[in-house]
């Protein structure tokens, strides 16, 4: 592994090459979370190491004249012998962590194997440099089942997203049904795809008990809602569930994330910047126990969001967990915006420290075309149901 350098404390998770300014000492590191399938790759630390006698994703420094990537494969060589130099190296986030002793800055890549890669390696049980390695299952790791270093609880849940999300009709869609809540609520609740992670956006005010009863009815989805009603639902939910044990599980399993909009992620960056620390903290504390998803369109609000990850780490808050990044290409809902491209597209994904999630005019076939952009999901109204 490479020797330590020092990045500005400002922003310490710049992707490209190790800052020469002095400022405070941080340990860049390339994180590649390998996998194949459902099976994922881990190291074990030696106990004589930092956060010893732990599990790990693989990885290193990175060295002065290296990007993270150039650092990812060198890394990857070097302790597994696995060449991923042809592999496509999604970027998950960035994450700067300070363990008391030592801070770190994780720029974290998600890099899946083919099968002859895996074939040739998922016997090997020690790594090149003598580290233990194994192969683990998802749902184990997901779990919890492994010890891993504290700062690698937030990887845990960006990798639970799913590569699609789908995003409900608004409520005027239905305006021409006798009845448009319910012809809402049937169309959602007959369509909406098994086990689907799912926004959940009527854009419409009071619509809270439609989304009630849509959580109701499909217990077996995972849904993003809106920050407005974040609080209400749950409220909702633990009066229908049973027993408290009961609507811990079931709630925390079916609300996976609450969402901010691009307007509301502004107006707690205005506060920050402002230093109106009432304002701050309340916007900084939306749905403090969820994880959250944001939207954003453009770099300046990549900035912010970025700023509010890094201050919700800071505070024990769960984490950001995806961004929707939007328009990619033209939309029937929004025919007027222009959209990026995915050029401009993978540029402004670059900027961010958490997934990206590719939306506007997209289909769940192109999910590996995001990918190749920088992507981790697509998320879409009209060709997300079944």
């Amino acid at each position: 592994m490479a020797n330590q350098t020092t990045n500005p404390i400002k922003h310490p998770l710049d992707e490209n090459k190790a800052s020469e300014t002095k400022a405070v000492t941080v340990v860049n590191v390339a994180v590649a979370v390998i996998y194949y399938e459902n099976q994922y790759l881990l190291g074990f630390r030696d106990g004589s190491q930092h956060q010893g006698n732990r599990y790990e994703f693989v990885g290193g420094k990175i060295d002065g004249h290296e990007t993270a990537k150039q650092a990812l494969i060198r890394e990857v060589a070097e302790e597994t012998g696995i060449d991923i130099a042809s592999n496509i190296a999604v970027k998950l986030g960035r994450l700067h962590h300070d363990y008391g002793d030592k801070q770190v800055c994780l720029q974290v890549y998600k890099v899946a194997l083919s099968a002859q890669q895996y074939e040739a390696h998922k016997h090997r049980k020690q790594g090149l440099e003598g580290q233990a390695l194994t192969w683990v299952d998802k749902s184990k790791l997901l779990a919890g089942d492994y010890h891993l270093p504290a700062a690698n609880k937030t990887i845990l849940a960006w990798l639970r997203l799913p590569a699609q999300i789908a995003i409900t009709y608004p409520l005027a869609h239905f305006n021409d049904a006798d009845h448009p809540d319910a012809a809402w609520l049937q169309y959602h609740v007959a369509h909406l795809k098994q086990d689907a992670w799912v926004y959940i956006r009527p854009k419409a005010t009071d619509t809270g008990d439609s989304v009630q009863q849509l959580l109701c009815l499909r217990p077996d989805i995972h849904a993003i809602v809106p920050d407005a009603l974040t609080d209400r639902l749950t409220e909702a939910l633990t009066d229908v569930l049973n027993s408290n044990e009961a609507n811990e599980v079931s709630i925390n399993r079916q609300i996976v994330a609450s969402h901010l909009t691009q307007t509301q992620l502004m107006q707690w960056s205005n506060s920050h910047q402002n230093k109106d620390v009432s304002d701050c903290n309340n916007a900084l504390n939306h749905s403090p126990s969820y994880p959250l998803i944001v939207s954003c369109h453009d770099a300046e609000s990549i900035d912010a969001a970025n700023q509010l990850a890094h201050m919700r780490l800071e505070q024990q808050l769960p984490p950001v967990i995806g961004m929707f990044l939007s328009p990619v290409l033209v939309t029937q809902s929004h025919p007027e915006t222009a959209p990026l491209g995915w050029q401009a597209w993978a540029e402004l994904a670059a900027l961010a420290d958490m997934p990206v999630i590719a939306l506007g005019g997209l289909s769940p076939v192109m999910s590996a075309r995001a990918e190749q952009y920088g992507g981790v999901a697509v998320a879409g109204i009209r060709q997300f149901f079944q």
